[in-house]
This record gives structure tokens, sequence and C-alpha cells, in this order.
């Protein structure tokens, strides 16, 4: 009897070993599956999108967005419904809450820093997934459209600004592989400029600046169902003289291509300025310097004149 015993708990645990060598394989196999799916939905998206992106008419490319997005995240829904995936896309906190919880002494100094960034891809990812994105400008070149989505004033450290909420469409970008790690690269350098001009379009002022603030080029990492390869910041500016009545902003972004190209694009906008975006009248400008400038290039009369001489 004891033979047959032994015999018996061998079949068990070789049995149980199959159990759990099948039902690995099952696990491996759905996960497979799920992953195939879901670069299957982005494979469909980056179809789509080229027409998004290139539309020369601002107006049909707004009207067309909702129906656009819908289609994105209908796939994106009926992907996690099959899968039983996290219809709260929060799995980045989950894994800071991870993190926190298993480094020990070794605490994540950014931390704050990394859920401030996800909280701010989140509202944007909000927007497009409830129909809700709306950008108040926006323009395309060299296959990248630019939006501006809000132009607000907002306190900042307790102090207004103009902030241009920016998202960009289609910067290039490149897959590297790091060792365990694989990170995405996305090229996508700014180089913005405002001039300031009166009602005679006299020059009053000229700001520049480089890359936006909280610039997030690969917002899939912190919410895996954003649509792909967009890029998320912001400018805040100081308020505006009183006397400022025209503002041009044009905003260069350069792309370098994987393959060696560039893409150089120009967005342009001539925009009124708004009441809530000046100064009072005996406010002074912050900030402001002073630099020396061609005549004609202050005052557009004067550089006719000079022309009809």
């Amino acid at each position: 009897m004891k033979r047959y015993f032994g015999i018996i708990v061998v079949i068990a645990l070789v049995i149980v070993a199959a159990v759990a060598s099948h039902r690995t394989a099952s696990a491996r196999a759905t996960e497979a599956e799920r992953d195939a799916d879901f670069r299957r939905i982005q494979s469909v998206y980056l179809e789509r999108v080229g027409w998004m992106r290139t539309n020369p008419d601002e107006a049909s490319y707004k009207d067309e967005l909702k129906s656009f997005f819908k289609a994105y995240f209908d796939d994106v829904e009926a992907h996690l419904d099959r899968f039983n995936g996290n219809k709260k896309f929060d799995g980045y906190l989950a894994e800071l809450e991870q993190r926190a919880e298993s480094g020990g002494e070794k605490k994540d100094n950014r931390a704050t820093d990394r859920k401030a960034f996800y909280e701010y891809a989140r509202k944007q990812f909000d927007a497009l997934h409830e129909g809700r994105y709306r950008p108040v400008l926006s323009a395309t070149d060299k296959g990248m459209r630019l939006d501006i989505v809000s132009n607000d004033v907002v306190m900042v450290m307790g102090k207004p600004q103009i902030r241009l909420q920016l998202v960009l469409w289609g910067a290039q970008r490149v897959e590297k592989d790091e060792g365990k790690v694989k990170k995405m690269v996305t090229s996508a350098a700014f180089d913005t400029v405002w001039k300031l001009t009166d009602a005679k379009g006299k020059l009053l002022g000229e700001m520049r600046g480089g890359d936006p603030s909280m610039k997030i080029d690969y917002p899939e990492r912190l919410i895996a169902g954003f649509p792909p390869q967009m890029l998320l910041g912001h400018y805040d500016l100081d308020l505006l003289p009183a006397e400022v009545t025209k503002l041009e902003m044009t905003i260069n972004v350069a792309s370098h291509a994987a393959s060696g190209g560039n893409a150089n694009a120009t967005y342009t906008w001539k925009l009124d300025v708004p009441s809530e975006w000046k100064l009072g009248a005996n406010e002074t400008w912050e900030g402001a310097t002073q630099e020396e400038r061609p005549e004609e290039e202050i005052d557009p009369a004067k550089a006719s004149a000079k022309k009809g001489e």
C-alpha cells in the first residue's frame, strides 16, 4: 500500500505541476494577445491621424475632432472590457505607490513631481476622452499640428499669468532599448517669439521663449491609453502693457527624424489682445529690458516712408 501511496503522490505532483504550467502558459498567451490588440489599436490610430495632423482647414479640423477621438476611445474601451483592463487609467499612480512602499530608505525625491506630471497629462487626457477637446487656435506645418488648447489668465505663485496651453501632434520620436528599460526619445525643440504692437502697428515690446513648461513628450508613459505621438506643455506670460493692442506669436518647432531628416515647422498667429491680458493703466511691465532696434522695424509707417523715398 505504501508503494501505491508513493506513486499516487508523484502522479498528484505531476498533475499540479502540469496545471500550474498550463496556467502560466495561458497567462502569457493572454498577455501577448492583449499587447498585440493594443498595438493594433495604436496602429489603426496612426493610420487615421495623418489627416488630422495635416488638414489645412482649421474649422473642419475642429469639427472632426470629436468623432475622431470617439473612434479611438471606443477601441480602447472595448480592449479594456475584453482584457479586464483598468478603466480608471491610474496605473501610473499605483506604480508610484508601489515604489514608495518597496523603496525602504531609498525615498523617491521626485515622487511629488511625477504625480504632478501625471495630473497635468490626465487633465488633457480627460478632455480628449470625454469629447471636450476644442483648441482655441490650431495650425499645421511639416506634418505636425500645433494646438493652442487654451489661453486663460491663471494665478501662478500669486501672480496673474497668461497661460498658453499647447498640444503638438506628430513630433518625430524613436524607441531606444537601454538594457532592461525601453525609452522613448522625442525630438521637438521650441523657439518662440511674441511681438507686441499698438493699434498703429508700432512695436512696443518683444518676448522670447524656448521649450514650454511641464513639457511631456511621451504621455503614454503616464497614461497607457493616451493617443500616441502627442506632446504637452504650456507657456506662462506676464500680463501685457495697457497700450498693447496686437500680439504676433510665432512658434518654431524643430524635429529630427531617426532617418536623418529635419522638420522645421513654423506656426504664426496675429491676435487682438483682450483686456484681461493687460496690466492696468498705471501698472508697469516687470522684467522688461531696453534694446535698440532700427527705426523702421519699430514703426512700420516710417519703414513705408523710407521705401517711398
